[in-house]
């Protein structure tokens, strides 16, 4: 399971050379209202199972939620699903406000 820090990924998405990561965010609607990464798609970790079909395999994806814990379930459940270009969002958007976007709210 590949694990990425919120400074790298924001160092991939300004990366134009590298081609840009489905940013997957499994927190419930009111957490992504709240606060999410930009271009980030909200898929709630309990719809994942019934979803799955709607990802892409060969896609590279990056699993984010609050503090990383429910993202970390669903890149291992992805993965045991056959999908290989998995990572998980060490630390979550809690991560991502402390760390790249300081104006994004923290809860």
């Amino acid at each position: 399971m590949q694990q990425i820090t919120a400074p790298e990924l924001a160092a991939w998405l300004a990366d134009e050379k590298r081609t840009r990561p489905f940013l997957l965010d499994v927190r419930e609607n009111w957490e992504y209202d709240t606060c999410h990464i930009e271009g980030a798609t909200l898929m709630p970790m309990q719809t994942i199972p019934a979803r799955i079909d709607d990802l892409d395999e060969e896609a590279e994806i990056v699993c984010i939620c609050h503090h990383g814990a429910r993202s970390l379930q669903v890149a291992a459940f992805l993965e045991r699903h056959g999908f290989g270009k998995v990572t998980n969002l060490t630390g979550g958007v809690h991560a991502w406000a402390l760390q790249v976007d300081e104006s994004m709210p923290k809860y």
